[in-house]
């Protein structure tokens, strides 16, 4: 127990830590507040759920990096009990006859965890700390081509020092200070660890083991009232903004609409960090610097400036110098560009969102790089000399490729009559054809493929044929929002007037499904959509196609904006399934699949400089598994892994799904027999 004196000056030194803290918490808060829109609270008691799992579950990291994870979960869970260790360690040190939790069963698990606690931190600390400077693990590294902030190599350094030094010395102090007090009073059986340290003090007389006690306590106690000031500014902050994070995140993964009838709107995008909206400001302090998403980018790992990893320690960096001036609403005079992200980095990125889908704290990092474009394009006029073929085709003949051809021109070969809505307007099924399916030669293979299945089906579908117009997903991923806008105001009133918010829509393109589906909704654009391989696993689960059995050997790419952007896993490997052919899986497949490269608008411009094109990357891991057929479901895919094979003039045929359902499905004077 201390001294009336010695708890005076605790009290003191906790006041002093606090004030410190609070501080620095109000200048985080103050700098975040700097960022547009608004940190997102409702439904609150889902999202208080959110926060409150992510803490405990430390954002499901095991799904990588299975064994650091568990050290992870190790350091996390010892370092959330010891709010409880410590609280009952000040009631013990202020309560004469005080033991906190009782004698109790309660008393006695609190403290058998205290105990394995302290050592399951210390264990994990050691890990970590040989894993960051001993092993100097390559995963925690960037390639030589990344942009760092000045103070970021050294200083993510220095800060994992400071915090490894701190958990292992105040873990290790109170460990210490547990078992010279069973020194002194003797063992207890539920503090296993502290009883074989207290061995070390056999000999010593109670007061001294006591006195010893007393001098861990002050060191562990004051070192957490040492830290709590630095708690704003370090790495540590993410146990607390992670679940943060996950609290206040936009309730989807795509950009917020711009009203471009405001007048007042001066800035669109962002330049500066404080262009950024308030989530992803939140992103740079719940950041782990763990690398995960690194590992996951399709361009990093292909050699591109591109380190999602990098951004968000950057604008880490750049807060922590600057949080006292923006709090204080001093102008953000450095753009973005100039310490967290390259031009080059910018326009890498294919929007696949494995960086999203990996982050064990909620990050979005995608996000930023789409502001960035915008405000590149609509306010600077900056963006690769390719992308204005695609953005004025899009403004002149409603597609990238400034066709001005028949749209249903690839339903000719056909021998039968494909619809359209004025044609059918009793249909039951719009079928959505795309740009790609309208004017690119082997997207316009899967577009006959599809309507023959949807025709041998006895399906009534229709078609809008020249009505229809790019859905301008080209148009937002490259930045240029306010061509997007005009194309979906247009198509949104195209849709309505042929009554498809009432009807199904079906498109062979993941890229219109996301759009059309989810983005449009922003607009007043109400629809049902779904990807053809829905819609085919659906009609063969009904008997109403039955293709022949196959025997090839088949392995499947996951389309990103088919998988992790709309969750659609199961359906295309149901419909290959179905052809009786073995399925085989790649290594990176399903949530972790590795992107074809063609999204972010990449298809439209030259590939930024790197060691490998994404397509020939994912292309090599297809064939790792030696199929006869890589099947695809997204005709971007098709057409970058198809370019890749024909560099390489070997490998697997390239063949979306619906071609490979359509090609064992009996002649039509067949199945009149049947």
């Amino acid at each position: 127990m201390l001294t009336l004196p010695e708890k005076i000056l605790f009290a003191l030194a906790v006041l002093a830590s606090l004030g410190l803290t609070y501080r620095g918490f109000r200048q985080m808060a103050g700098a975040v507040r700097r960022g547009q829109g608004r940190l997102y609270f409702d439904p609150l008691p889902r999202r208080l759920w959110a926060g409150l799992l992510a803490l405990f579950n430390q954002g499901r990291i095991l799904r990588q990096r299975p064994l650091t994870a568990l050290f992870h979960y190790l350091v996390a869970w010892g370092f959330i009990f010891y709010l409880l260790v410590n609280l009952g360690d000040i009631l013990e040190a202020y309560l004469p006859h005080f033991l906190f939790m009782g004698p109790g069963p309660a008393g006695n698990l609190y403290r058998l965890l205290a105990d394995l606690f302290s050592l399951a931190v210390l264990v994990g600390i050691v890990y970590f700390a040989a894993r960051r400077f001993l092993a100097r693990a390559p995963e925690l590294a960037y390639a030589a081509n990344i942009k760092l902030h000045p103070k970021a190599a050294r200083g993510i350094a220095t800060d994992s020092l400071i915090v490894v030094v701190f958990i292992f010395l105040h873990v290790g102090f109170r460990l210490v200070g547990a078992s010279f007090r069973l020194a002194a009073e003797g063992p207890d059986p539920y503090q296993p660890v502290a009883g074989l340290l207290a061995g070390l003090w056999r000999g010593l007389s109670p007061q001294t083991a006591l006195l010893g006690w007393h001098i861990a306590w002050w060191l562990a106690l004051g070192l957490i009232l040492a830290f709590l000031p630095y708690f704003p500014y370090s790495k540590h902050a993410h146990l607390f903004m992670g679940p943060f994070n996950f609290l206040t995140r936009p309730p989807r993964r795509f950009l917020d609409p711009i009203d471009f009838e405001d007048e007042s709107i001066e800035q669109f995008g962002a330049a500066h960090l404080t262009d950024l909206p308030r989530p992803q400001i939140v992103d740079a302090l719940a950041c782990i610097m763990c690398n995960r998403c690194q590992d996951v980018c399709p361009a990093y790992l292909t050699g591109k400036e591109l380190s999602p990893a990098a951004l968000e320690v950057n604008k880490r960096y750049y807060l922590r110098e600057q949080m006292g001036r923006l709090a204080a609403g001093q102008p953000d005079e450095h753009p973005l560009l100039d310490f967290a992200i390259t031009e080059s980095a910018v326009w890498a990125c294919t929007t696949c969102a494995a960086c999203v889908e990996v982050c064990p704290v909620g990050n979005e990092p995608m996000l930023d790089l789409l502001a960035i474009r915008q405000e590149q394009v609509l306010m600077q006029s900056r963006f690769p000399a390719q992308l204005r073929t695609a953005f004025t085709g899009m403004e002149r003949t409603a597609n990238p490729w400034q066709m001005s051809a028949d749209r249903l021109e690839w339903a000719k070969p056909l021998d039968f009559a494909v619809p359209t809505v004025d044609e059918n307007p009793g249909y039951e099924v719009l079928y959505w054809v795309g740009c790609a399916g309208a004017f690119d030669p082997n997207a316009q293979r899967v577009a006959r493929a599809f309507a023959t299945i949807l025709h041998r089906a006895g399906v009534s579908f229709a078609v809008l044929g020249n009505q229809e117009a790019c859905t301008g997903d080209v148009a937002r991923r490259a930045g240029n929002e306010y061509l997007f806008y005009e194309l979906a105001q247009m198509n949104i009133d195209t849709l309505k007037t042929a009554g498809a918010d009432k009807k199904t829509i079906v498109t062979t393109c993941p890229h219109c499904l996301h759009t059309l589906g989810k983005e449009y909704a922003d607009y007043g654009g109400q629809f049902t959509v779904y990807h053809h391989s829905q819609f085919i696993a659906d009609l063969l689960a009904a008997g109403k196609i039955t293709p022949t059995a196959t025997r090839q050997k088949l392995t499947y790419h996951d389309p990103c904006y088919l998988g992790r952007h709309n969750g659609q896993y199961d359906a295309p490997r149901q419909v290959i399934r179905a052809t009786g052919g073995t399925l085989v899986e790649m290594e990176r497949t399903k949530a972790q699949a590795f992107c074809c490269g063609a999204g972010g608008a990449q298809m439209w411009k030259e590939e930024e400089p790197g060691r490998q094109a994404v397509s020939a990357a994912r292309l090599a891991q297809a064939q790792a598994v030696q199929p006869d057929t890589v099947a695809v479901a997204c005709p971007f895919c098709a057409r970058m892994l198809s370019d890749a094979r024909q560099q390489t003039e070997t490998g697997p045929e390239i063949r979306d799904i619906a071609e490979i359902i359509a090609a064992g499905l009996p002649s039509p004077d067949e199945h009149a027999r049947l």
